[in-house]
């Protein structure tokens, strides 16, 4: 039977759990502003949790968990500063300027335009450092994806990506890169690469590359608040697109998967779980982005996003119009993934047999041959063509790429359902 005490420090340690999935990034982010370095910060951070376990269960969890927790970890880092200077008198020099300029700052509101997290994408997605050195320390750093989860979605090994992450910290340290949003002058060119990642943390969010989940809750959601900061910071319309496109895609969260956790395709969702409040504001931003006549790729894939949030039925779906706005799309920004969904549009517009024909055409460029999603849906044709020892081979060879268990379920199924 447990103590009073026991029971008492076991729900402080949920709570300290809770607070650490809920607040660690924005934690971290305030001492990376706080302290001037990542690793730095990232010591202190966890230093702080620590800490809070220890201390929590005697003091009572305090107001502002938040608060208590930049505060500890900047005492923490000064601590650790200080016992380097022993070694490094330069290091005293450091540790008293920390500990005499962050008096107040741990309080800061983040809501507002400067908020530490917005910061930290800015410094993230910084020119200076390589287009995927800004992807992957974003999501490693801004959302707290493992090396491994980051890796998996870069299709690369996680020593050659924990490598371009330690590159890119070191760049951002010798190259004295400034923690702070850009000036308005600036803003604009330095938009498209934090759109391209504050994307991919959404997409991470929205179809998680591995694990017990469909989704990631946690990480579209961040990705959709970091999306309306942009527009309040720059409401052009690529930004007002983004975050269209992720209101849309997120408002049918609840109906992508069942209550066992299995996944559910999109046309045998329960279209009446779709979030209304989403799908409305989603709408009214298309609408707005497209009125300005200045939009790009972001825009017309809200636009396709919401044709289907429009269709009262998969049956009733607009196809045709699918159809042609992801060739406007394959045009603004061709890739071969686009491609693919362009074949699947095609596909449901004029059959399997064409859609087919397209996705056999991108396997045979060399194209994609490692994307789990193309062959899963070359199985899905070759099955409604009947063709199942062909559906077999592709459903095996999606099984064998896929990362994430409700995948592998669903698959596995087809393959159950093929056989017998």
């Amino acid at each position: 039977m447990k103590t009073m005490t026991q029971a008492t420090t076991e729900q402080i340690r949920e709570t300290v759990d809770g607070v650490y999935r809920a607040e660690s990034r924005r934690v971290f982010a305030t001492l990376i502003r706080l302290l001037g370095d990542f690793d730095l910060a990232e010591e202190a951070m966890h230093d702080a949790f620590a800490a809070a376990v220890e201390q929590w269960p005697r003091e009572g969890v305090p107001a502002n968990p938040r608060a208590w927790l930049v505060s500890a970890g900047r005492f923490k880092a000064i601590d650790t500063i200080r016992r380097r200077a022993r070694f490094d008198e330069s290091l005293t020099v450091l540790a008293e300027k920390i500990d005499h300029e962050g008096g107040g700052a741990a309080g800061a509101d983040d809501e507002g335009i400067e908020d530490d997290r917005l910061r930290l994408i800015f410094t993230c997605c910084h020119p200076a450092l390589a287009p995927d050195a800004q992807i992957a320390l974003t999501l490693r750093e801004v959302c707290g994806l493992t090396t491994e989860e980051i890796a998996r979605a870069f299709l690369t090994v996680a020593p050659t990506l924990a490598q371009r992450i330690v590159r890119a910290k070191a760049k951002i340290r010798e190259a004295k890169i400034p923690y702070q949003v850009p000036s308005p002058g600036d803003l604009p060119e330095r938009l498209d690469g934090v759109l391209h990642v504050v994307y991919l943390v959404f997409n991470e969010g929205y179809s998680a590359t591995s694990g017990d989940s469909v989704t990631r809750a946690d990480l579209s959601g961040e990705a959709i608040r970091l999306g309306r900061l942009l527009m309040e910071l720059l409401p052009e319309p690529e930004v007002i697109g983004l975050l269209a496109l992720m209101l849309l895609q997120e408002s049918r969260r609840a109906a992508r998967s069942s209550p066992a956790g299995d996944l559910i395709l999109l046309e045998d969702q329960d279209r009446s779980l779709w979030n209304r409040d989403q799908i409305a504001e989603g709408l009214a931003l298309v609408e707005r982005a497209v009125a300005s006549r200045r939009f790009g790729p972001y825009t017309l894939q809200a636009a396709i996003a919401a044709v289907h949030a429009a269709a009262p039925s998969a049956a009733a779906t607009e196809w045709n119009q699918i159809v042609a706005l992801y060739s406007l799309l394959m045009r603004a920004e061709p890739s071969p993934v686009i491609e693919l969904n362009l074949a699947v549009a095609v596909a449901m517009r004029d059959g399997p047999a064409a859609g087919l024909a397209l996705i056999d055409a991108i396997l045979e460029r060399g194209d994609l041959a490692e994307y789990h999603l193309l062959h899963s849906a070359r199985a899905e044709l070759c099955r409604r063509l009947g063709n199942a020892s062909e559906a077999r081979a592709a459903y095996r060879r999606a099984l064998a790429l896929t990362q994430q268990e409700p995948e592998r379920r669903f698959l596995e199924r087809r393959l159950s359902e093929l056989s017998t």
